[in-house]
This record gives structure tokens, C-alpha cells and sequence, in this order.
């Protein structure tokens, strides 16, 4: 297996692209399934988590095609051939259930597996499964597998979600688009990649309102055309290098970055000590002046603080001044990274949803190892600003979320490389 090899090297400054969204792109490739015509997405990022989802629609009869190195995604879902998801795809992505909303909604019925992905706690199907239902479709869980029917079509209704899942929120509007009269979501969540996903299907021809809100409204439609639309900056890469010159020191600027997407996250930095300001290409950050200073973190839906930088945060905290307290309220079992960190030198206590980071001078290089995808790169943060070598193993988890990490921190200065394993 292939592992990345970080040594601390000092400042970073210069400039890094920040791709389009992964968990927006995600959602956006299974909307192909709820027309017959063409849908395509560009500033697609090249990721292997959109290869598996690539895999599974062409499991499903799709058309798929990468194009202009992988920044192009084509699709064309008018002669599909199965309506089953099978375990051997679905298993290596929490997206993939993405399918079965759009396939019920077009078709009536869908098979699919019970989903994987990274090994962060439990994120059951109730909350689509229920939202669904809602809509009149018909759900028994099988031998692994939901099987879901609506033989006289979805009908429009209000629902409203006991937590604001992205997942479920996705699932029930593509279903709403071709359900019969309107369906009102309440709860509903509200990230960017929401409302990305809202931009598209309108695009296609849904009627749509209040995407970015916590009710969203569906008017149904008897069908969807085909759409070309482009996929929204992705603002966890964005936060994930924004921490690189806190944690190193120097100027780095986001190129991409826009502040309306990750703005909970930088006003902590901004209490942190970190200046984050709008240029005219994205985002420049920088240390306002030596260490920085701890800041208690908390978890939540969007707007809040996102889940998915909760481990980058931790290691720029492990070298603040201070003690933070970091609360997850997402995810159960989402601090597997703390055990790598304090492998490091890094003074981290653990208790139940509870982090309490006491910060240290210096981190010292160590070999570490990836236990998901986030992080994964909140370890090679901590490598960047430590004493020594640090060489980060499983790395494959790294691949489903970030493209081409050692060339964007080569570029600003940083001292890594990638080995590859035999």
C-alpha cells in the first residue's frame, strides 16, 4: 500500500486550486437517473470515490464518459438495464444510496445494498427510508438490501426529518422532482451542496423553492430534461488547505474559495489568531502574528462547523497555546485520528464525544496511520508542522477525497512526496 512521506520544512506560501465539490458531485451524478437526456458536470474533481460512483451507474445500464482529464463528467441514463445497486459497489461509498431516491422516482421500484464507506459510526438508512415512505413508496429491508416499490408512482406530502441529514434531504428531493403534487421537506438540510444539487435539478426542469433553508418545496413534474451545469467549489478541501499556512505559518491563497461557504470555520481561525480574507481568485490565510491561540470547537449541521474538518482542526490545535475542547455531534467514533496525533507528542484526552486538546510547542514526526478519509489529511497537516519525518500509511482513503495533494502542497512549499508500496 502506498504511504506519504511529510518532513517538516517551515512557512508555505503561494497559491492552491481547490477543486470542485466531492460530496456535491456525488450528489449530482445520480440526478442523471431521473431523465432519459444527457446530463453533463464540469469542474468535476478526480477523485476515486467518483469512480466507484461511475461504476455503479454504469452497473445500472448508464452512459458514463470522463472527459477533459476527468474534469468533465458525461452522462446519459436512457436506456438503463437494472434498477439493483449491487453490495460489491455500494459497500465502498456512503453515496451510492444516493441511487435509490432517483430510481424509484423514474422507475418505481430499486434494489439497492446497504451502504458502506468510512468507518466513522453508524449513518443509518431510517431517515431516507422514512422520507420516502412518506411519499407512498413501499420499503422492506432483505438480506442486506432495501426494496422499494411505488407501483402507482410517488405522490407529493409533508414530511418533516428528525435530524437534518445531507444524505436524506438529497434522496427525498431528487425523489420529489417526479412525484405527483408537491412534496414540503421540513428539517431539511442545508448545505451548499444542497443547493448545488437544487441548481441543477432546476436546470433539468424541476420546480423547486427554498433550497438553503430548512424547508425546501418540490412541485412535481412529469419529467426531467437533460442539463449541463458546473459543480460548486468543494468547501472541505477549501478549510482542509485554509489550515495549511495556520499550521505552518506563511500566505496561502484558496484559488476558488469563496468565504459564504465556509464561514462558521473561519471565524474560528479568526478566533484562533489566523486572518482570512476575500481576494478576487478566492481566499488568502495567514497567522496574524506567532502561535496560535486554542478555540473550542463544536460540530454541527451547515451552517456550523463541518464534521469533515473536525480532524484538520484538531491538529492545528495540538500546537496552539491554550486548551481546546472539541465536541462531535455528527458522528459517533470520529477521533481515531487522536491516538496518530498523539503518536506525534501531541497531548490529546478522549471521552465519549469529547476531545480536550492541551496544545504543545512542536510535534515530532512519526509513522501514523490513516483511519479515514479526513483523517488522513489532518495527519499529514500535523507532519507538515512537526520535527522530522512523518510518514502516513493506508493513504487509499486519502484518494477518495483530495486530488493530487502532494503536487498543491509541493507548490506552496511543503517538503512531501508519496511512496509507493509493493
Amino acid at each position: 500500500m502506498d504511504s506519504i512521506l511529510v518532513t517538516g520544512n517551515g512557512p508555505l506560501n503561494g497559491q492552491i486550486p481547490i477543486a470542485g465539490a466531492k460530496n456535491a458531485c456525488l450528489t449530482l451524478m445520480p440526478a442523471t437517473l431521473l431523465s432519459e437526456e444527457p446530463l453533463t458536470l464540469t469542474n468535476a474533481p478526480r477523485l476515486s470515490d467518483i469512480k466507484t460512483m461511475t461504476a455503479l451507474l454504469q452497473s445500472l445500464g448508464a452512459e458514463v464518459s470522463s472527459l477533459q482529464d476527468g474534469q468533465v463528467i458525461a452522462m446519459s441514463s436512457h436506456s438503463l438495464t437494472s434498477q439493483t445497486a449491487d453490495y460489491d459497489i455500494v459497500r465502498k461509498m456512503r453515496a451510492s444510496n444516493l441511487v435509490l431516491g432517483p430510481l424509484l422516482a423514474r422507475f418505481g421500484q430499486a434494489v439497492v445494498s446497504l451502504p458502506g464507506g468510512c468507518a466513522i459510526g453508524a449513518r443509518p438508512m431510517d431517515l431516507h427510508v422514512e422520507g420516502l415512505e412518506a411519499l407512498g413508496a413501499e420499503i422492506e429491508l432483505k438480506d442486506g438490501y432495501l426494496h422499494a416499490k411505488a407501483p402507482g408512482g410517488l405522490k407529493g406530502a409533508v414530511h418533516e426529518m428528525r435530524f437534518a441529514s445531507v444524505g436524506a434531504t438529497e434522496n427525498i428531493v431528487m425523489a420529489a422532482t417526479l412525484a405527483k403534487g408537491t412534496t414540503v421537506l421540513k428539517n431539511a438540510a442545508r448545505e451548499p451542496e444542497i443547493v448545488d444539487l437544487v441548481e441543477c435539478l432546476r436546470k433539468m426542469g424541476a420546480q423547486i423553492s427554498g433550497e438553503g433553508s430548512s424547508t425546501i418545496e418540490i412541485q412535481g413534474v412529469d419529467r426531467l430534461h437533460g442539463a449541463t451545469h458546473q459543480v460548486v467549489t468543494d468547501r472541505i478541501e477549501l478549510g482542509t488547505y485554509m489550515l495549511a499556512p495556520a499550521i505552518c505559518g506563511g500566505e496561502v491563497e484558496l484559488l476558488g474559495g469563496r468565504m459564504a461557504l465556509v464561514e462558521s470555520f473561519a471565524a474560528k481561525l479568526d478566533a484562533a489568531g489566523v486572518s482570512v480574507t476575500e481576494t478576487q481568485n478566492g481566499l488568502k490565510v495567514a497567522r496574524k502574528n506567532g502561535r496560535v491561540q486554542a478555540v473550542d470547537v463544536v460540530t454541527e449541521p451547515f451552517p456550523g462547523f463541518p464534521t469533515d474538518l473536525q480532524a484538520q482542526m484538531m491538529a492545528l490545535m495540538c500546537t496552539a497555546e491554550g486548551t481546546s475542547v472539541l465536541e462531535e455531534r455528527i458522528f459517533e467514533n470520529r477521533f481515531m485520528h487522536a491516538p496518530e496525533l498523539v503518536r506525534m507528542g501531541a497531548n490529546i484526552e478522549v471521552h465519549g464525544g469529547t476531545a480536550t486538546v492541551t496544545g504543545v510547542e512542536t510535534l515530532k514526526g512519526a509513522p501514523v496511520m490513516a483511519t479515514d478519509l479526513r483523517a488522513s489529511v489532518s495527519l499529514i497537516l500535523a507532519g507538515l508542522a512537526a520535527e522530522g519525518e512523518t510518514t502516513v500509511s493506508r493513504v487509499y482513503h486519502l484518494d477518495r477525497g483530495y486530488e493530487h495533494v502532494v503536487r498543491k502542497l509541493e507548490g506552496v512549499g511543503a517538503k512531501i512526496e508519496r511512496i509507493k508500496g509493493e
